[in-house]
């Protein structure tokens, strides 16, 4: 009976602190202040699977990072987002070249969003048949979109040889995407892309340039757990580095 008491105090406390609404291919939770987490599903190895996104609400319009991995949920976001906000999305940036951060790039840029990802992240696009950015960065950028200032950053390989995560420094909130992993994993996921020789050091070197982060959005799972930046190190720190040929 305690544990049942618990579980439902629990889940309380989380919809409350989070705002939470959902539906069966979106969910869309408040995070904090003008940032909102939003996930959509897909099936992998016969699995559903969630991916995280997030977006920021300013008053320059609304920020959207990476995109949502199901395809007919690329105008039900805008819509809701329009809806809860009344503002528009002005700009998208992924953060990899994956389906699960690319594959809305060129729908929301047919709508007239501003869509960026880094010359790295493209070029991958571009071999693998991804969905590609109209705007490219070839460095580390700094954004201030509203009253909101935020940087891209390339920590250097991991789960792919290109992935980069997003700096609120003054909000101290870290956008991981999928190069952080839940609290809940047990492994670093697909690893079909990945440099897991360098996986540990590009964390380490994520932890330097984002001390104390009060919120890591990771790119699938449970992000509500702020160890999950540390528990990725642990675990790229126990994979057998791979020897050169």
């Amino acid at each position: 009976m305690r544990t049942i008491m618990m579980t439902v105090f629990s889940l309380f406390f989380f919809i409350n602190t989070f705002g939470q609404t959902t539906d069966n291919r979106l969910e869309i939770v408040h995070l904090t202040g003008d940032f909102y987490v939003y996930t959509t599903f897909n099936l992998y190895k016969g699995d559903r699977v969630p991916a995280n996104g997030m977006y920021l609400v300013t008053k320059d319009g609304v920020v959207m990072f990476d995109s949502p991995w199901d395809t007919t949920q690329f105008q039900p976001l805008l819509d809701s987002i329009k809806r809860r906000h009344n503002k528009d999305v002005v700009l998208c940036i992924a953060t990899d070249f994956h389906s699960d951060r690319t594959g809305g790039l060129e729908y929301y840029r047919k709508q007239g969003i501003k869509t960026y990802t880094t010359k790295q992240i493209d070029e991958l696009s571009r071999l693998q048949g991804m969905k590609r950015a109209e705007f490219l960065m070839d460095k580390d950028t700094t954004f201030t979109i509203g009253s909101y200032t935020f940087q891209t950053y390339f920590p250097g390989q991991g789960h792919t040889a290109v992935n980069i995560v997003i700096w609120f420094e003054k909000e101290k909130i870290l956008y991981g995407g999928c190069l952080i992993k839940s609290f809940e994993d047990d492994d670093l996921g697909y690893l079909g892309d990945a440099n897991v020789n360098d996986y540990a050091a590009t964390i380490r070197n994520v932890q330097e340039k984002c001390p104390l982060p009060k919120f890591v959005i990771v790119g699938h799972g449970d992000w509500t757990n702020t160890k999950s930046l540390k528990h990725t190190l642990q675990m790229a720190q126990k994979i057998k580095p791979k020897k050169s040929r």
